[in-house]
Order: C-alpha cells, then structure tokens, then sequence
C-alpha cells in the first residue's frame, strides 16, 4: 500500500492543472485541481479506498455516496469494506422511481456520506437533509480532499456532521 505522503504526491501529480480555467464562482484561475482524474484512475482509486476504509465510523450500515464525485469513492468503499452503498443525485429524477437516493433504503439506518472534494460543504449540507428527510441517522462525512478548510468543517458541523478527511489542502504543494 502506499503510504500517505506518496498517495498525496501521486493525487497531486494526477489532478494539478496549470492554464486558464473558468471556476464555478466565474473567477478565472491559472490552476485547477481535477478530481475526476482520480477517481478515473484505478491504481490511484483503489489507493484511496484502502487509505479511507479504516476511516470509515463503527456503526455504519450504508455509505451514501453523492453525486457525481463521491459515487466512486463510496463504490470502493463499498468493495474494500462489504457494506452496501446508496447513490444520492443532487435532486430527484422525475422519471421512473423519481428518488433522489438510488439503491437502498436508509431509514432508520446509519448512513455515512462520502464525498470526493469538500471546498464549502453546501451540496454536503443539502444532501445530508435530503436523506434525514428519509429517515437516514447521519453523524460522518468522509472525504478525499477538504480543500474548505475549518470553514467548511464548522459548516458541517452546525448540522451535527463530524468531518473525515484524508486529505487537506496543506497536503499539496502551494
């Protein structure tokens, strides 16, 4: 297994764009981190997975994993640790089951959210709602990069989510 600093180089290495990219807010930057190059990265994915299955809380009975970035995070999770994954989409499907947690049923379970980069917590915050709505018991999200620092940890925590991450943005190069 690789050790932690060499997955944080490998991660690094893999994802660290230099250019012209137009960020979500319409900010302009000369850098950007690419987290679908990770999780399309076998070597890199089944890393991470054997890096986070330790991290994932006693007591959990599904891990949910949101969409789009934590899907194969929560799938590796899911194959490293046997326990069973649900799908969240960021809002219903308005076709077929027109659910927005695909897979199965989190009442009255112990749900562990896993997300692949965590900057300001807010989709964290949405979906951890959504699911609560169903009935899901959430406490934990895990995530591969926290790039929101403290800010994004108090954000999940004002709604009962302690935050685990296995990597932070001081992980990386400036």
């Amino acid at each position: 297994m690789l050790n932690h600093s060499t997955l944080a180089q490998k991660v690094y290495q893999t994802c660290h764009l230099t250019g012209e990219f137009k960020l979500r807010s319409g900010q302009i930057s000369n850098e950007y981190f690419d987290k679908y190059r990770l999780e399309s990265n076998p070597e890199i994915l089944n890393a991470i997975a054997d890096h986070m299955v330790s991290m994932i809380p006693k007591g959990t009975e599904i891990l949910a994993g949101l969409e789009m970035g934590g899907i194969p995070i929560a799938t590796a999770l899911s194959l490293k640790s046997g326990l069973p994954v649900c799908f969240v989409r960021k809002t219903a499907k308005d076709y077929g089951t027109c659910q927005f947690a695909e897979g199965l049923d989190v009442r009255g379970k112990n749900v562990c959210i896993i997300e692949d980069v965590i900057t300001s917590g807010g989709q964290v915050v949405l979906s951890t709602a959504d699911l609560r709505s169903l009935g899901a018991v959430i406490s934990n999200v895990l995530c591969v990069i926290n790039r929101g620092g403290d800010e994004a940890i108090q954000k999940l925590k004002a709604v009962n989510l302690s935050t685990h991450s296995l990597f932070v943005r001081s992980d990386f190069p400036s």
